[in-house]
């Protein structure tokens, strides 16, 4: 076989057990569309000093779940940072490996859908003066810089694609200005219900909760819909009590408030202690791995086994890490 990359410029995504990551500055701004329809509408955004205008293109706009594509990306260059393995913004990826990761499916459909998201992705400009990597810069510029298909089956699916980010977005990962999402993120079929998830993880974070306007949490999520029906959603969604590691309640105020779950609370009192030396073996033991959301699940696990009393807890949460990676 022909050497197609000599130089190296490029980052092969083969990390399969690598946790979800989202960037921090989309989280916290609306970038993507929330809409089920080609959307062709340009929106503008101000808060906070931050301005962002989104330029669709005769695709429409990128949708929130087109953001699949990035955050699997991102995902894999993280993942691989923490390995010590070099990284380049030039990614080639399996087709059906971001699929089976993002709970898509891997019929012919599938795929189809998989190329018009890289195509609305390239196609829908964003200009911003937004801070990535310690450097606020206006700028212009696609989600991702290009792609193409390498290789296509007899059947005619894509087998590989080459993607190349924006350095804008590359920028973010390389400054660690990510967080980690929960793996029950991509079985959310709401965009809505992605999009509050994204900012309840953004701002509650471990922390004991998070209240904010209906007002705000509307120009904030980016939806196109009146505040009334807006307010209604969110009941929806608090009937619905769909979202990962966080509840939602309405408050006197029309405000709305986000906790942790008990699965993911941190604080005093949260349970055995571990050292600095156990974090360290464990760290060894799984390179690549979100420490602190392997942390997050063994303290969930504990909880759900009835709080029980710990004579070595290390030793305890080493075995729960070997356990946890032998299954991936």
């Amino acid at each position: 076989m022909p050497d197609r990359h000599p130089t190296a410029d490029f980052f092969l995504c083969d990390i399969f057990d690598a946790l979800p990551k989202d960037d921090l500055a989309t989280m916290e701004h609306p970038v993507f569309s929330l809409a089920t329809r080609p959307d062709r509408r340009i929106l503008s955004y101000a808060h906070n000093g931050v301005e962002i205008t989104v330029t669709p293109s005769v695709r429409g706009l990128a949708t929130i779940h087109d953001k699949d594509i990035l955050i699997y990306c991102i995902s894999q260059l993280v993942a691989a940072l923490n390995a010590g393995r070099k990284v380049a913004r030039r990614l080639c990826l399996r087709a059906h490996d971001l699929l089976v990761a993002t709970n898509r499916e891997t019929s012919g459909d599938g795929y189809k859908r998989l190329r018009e998201a890289f195509e609305r992705l390239a196609g829908t400009r964003i200009t911003t003066n937004i801070e990535t990597g310690g450097r606020e810069v206006t700028s212009g510029f696609g989600l991702i810089e290009s792609w193409q298909i390498e290789r296509k089956s007899r059947g005619g699916r894509m087998v590989s694609v080459e993607v190349v980010l924006s350095d804008w977005l590359y920028r973010a990962v390389l400054g660690k200005s990510v967080l980690t999402l929960s793996r029950d993120y991509f079985r959310l079929r709401k965009p809505l219900e992605r999009r509050i998830y994204e900012l309840a993880r953004k701002h509650c974070g471990r922390q004991p909760g998070w209240t904010v306007s209906v007002d705000t949490l509307l120009k904030k999520s980016g939806s196109a819909s009146p505040r009334r029906v807006f307010r209604k959603m969110l009941r929806d969604m608090i009937a619905a009590d769909h979202l990962p590691e966080y509840r939602m309640e309405e408050c006197p105020g029309d405000l709305m408030r986000f906790c942790p779950r008990e699965a993911v609370t941190e604080g005093p009192g949260r349970g055995p202690e571990l050292s600095a030396r156990v974090m360290e073996q464990a760290r060894a033991l799984a390179p690549g791995w979100d420490l602190y959301a392997l942390e997050a699940e063994w303290r969930a696990y504990w909880q759900r086994s009835g709080r029980p009393q710990l004579r070595r807890p290390g030793a305890a949460f080493l075995g729960f890490v070997r356990r946890r990676i032998a299954t991936e």
